[in-house]
């Protein structure tokens, strides 16, 4: 199966935020052993400076190295060797751990050689709180030793987890990013569904049209040549409103059409060299055979300049432009259409003497489907989608287009053509 852009940018973003997790929960393994370590490590250190100073009350020194033996995660054994007391040892532990910066419970017990059992002491909590032992059955013998003492610690493994609360913290918000991702992801796979969809019934519509509307527009014409046609005025008007209406659903379709083949990227351009001068004089011609009105359209050019662009689309945005110059000039309609040259880029401006278009609609013109709301002028009618026609054949060409109000009265709407587009 052949993946698109799109797939490829999810597929990515997805091995990215999962490639993110994967190394945070790493790096959390990675602190858990480390937290575990010290921790290891400071119950070494304490239980030995226990032993030294148990050792030190009895005026002898260490006899073997290794005492103090690690049998489980939380438990562990100190051989002392000889006897000691009770009360002293519970001193030492509580003082070194506290000295160790260790805050964690613990609970000991010691072995009485005379009964051959464990003598259960006391449980111990962080902050140095004396408690009764909670599990008596926790601790085992030793056969090897015949004085020693065995300390456990019940929470310990919780204590490893709770000094890991910010990276827990961090590891939460990665989830929920990754879950927010996939169901933005979901979201956007329905929406490109329902727009594939959408777009399919525009283009299978507008064709379905299209074929009536040419029946409707050879028929109107035949009919129109008819003599009884011909001889009857209020006939031929009426025939005459059909084709105009006619003309005026087929234009809009096509609208529709190019809307439907610029969402899916199905418009390409067909770059050819032509001369600029005729496709405005042809687009002045239709503009004037368009409307049945008087129209100025003066168009200056300061030489034949020839461009290399999609005639096609070139003409269909240019009339578009003086199109709309024309439905929204209340008055006779004055256009002038101005080509030169302007910092190594070709120049075409057209201005009009038109109603305008407010300040704070300026900015949003070329959106599809936006539309001027215009309170003096009721009667134009559209899909609001002929502006971003334009500037996508604009961007298509890599050109600049922009309008601004006039000083006085209109707007000027500039397209500005690269250098090496025109000669």
């Amino acid at each position: 199966m052949k993946l698109s852009r799109f797939n490829i940018v999810i597929i990515i973003g997805f091995l990215a935020i999962v490639g993110v997790i994967i190394m945070q929960l790493f790096l959390i393994n990675n602190a858990h052993k480390l937290a575990k370590k010290d921790t290891e490590d400071k119950i070494f250190f304490a239980l030995q400076e226990v032993l030294e100073k148990l050792y030190k009350d009895n005026q002898t020194g260490l006899l073997v190295a290794n005492q103090v033996e690690k049998v489980s995660d939380d438990y562990f054994t100190v051989n002392v060797n000889y006897e000691f007391e009770n009360t002293v040892l519970e001193h030492y532990l509580i003082s070194e751990f506290q000295k160790n910066n260790l805050d964690v419970d613990f609970e000991y017990a010691v072995y009485n050689c005379t009964s051959d059992q464990m003598a259960f002491s006391n449980h111990i909590n962080s902050n140095g709180k004396i408690e009764p032992i909670k599990c008596p059955t926790c601790f085992t013998k030793n056969p090897e030793y015949t004085y020693y003492f065995a300390i456990r610690f019940p929470d310990i493994k919780q204590n490893y987890f709770k000094n890991l609360n910010q990276y827990w913290i961090f590891t939460t918000v990665l989830f929920l990013v990754l879950i927010i991702y996939v169901y933005s992801v979901v979201l956007m796979l329905k929406q490109k569904k329902y727009t594939e969809l959408q777009k399919d019934f525009i283009n299978n519509m507008s064709h379905e049209f299209k074929t009536p509307l040419a029946s409707i527009l050879i028929a109107s014409n035949y009919v129109k040549q008819q003599n009884e046609i011909k001889q009857n005025p209020k006939l031929l008007k009426y025939n005459q409103i059909i084709v105009n209406q006619t003309n005026k659903l087929n234009e809009h379709i096509e609208k529709i059409l190019y809307v439907a083949k610029t969402e899916s990227k199905q418009m390409l351009i067909d770059k050819t060299n032509f001369e600029l001068k005729p496709v405005l004089d042809l687009l002045k011609d239709n503009i004037i055979l368009k409307y049945d009105k008087e129209i100025d359209i003066k168009i200056n050019i300061a030489k034949p300049f020839k461009i290399k662009a999609d005639e096609f689309h070139v003409y269909n945005i240019l009339f578009n432009l003086v199109d709309n110059a024309v439905k929204y000039t209340e008055t006779k309609p004055e256009i002038e259409i101005d080509v030169h040259e302007n910092n190594q880029k070709l120049q075409i401006q057209i201005k009009d003497k038109g109603c305008g278009i407010p300040t704070k609609d300026l900015p949003f013109v070329f959106d599809k489907f936006y539309r001027v709301s215009r309170k003096d002028i009721s009667n134009i009618e559209g899909f609001g989608i002929g502006l971003s026609y334009v500037k996508k054949i604009c961007d298509l060409h890599r050109w600049k287009i922009a309008i601004t109000n006039n000083s006085d009265k209109g707007i000027t709407v500039t397209i500005l053509i690269n250098s090496k587009d025109y000669a």
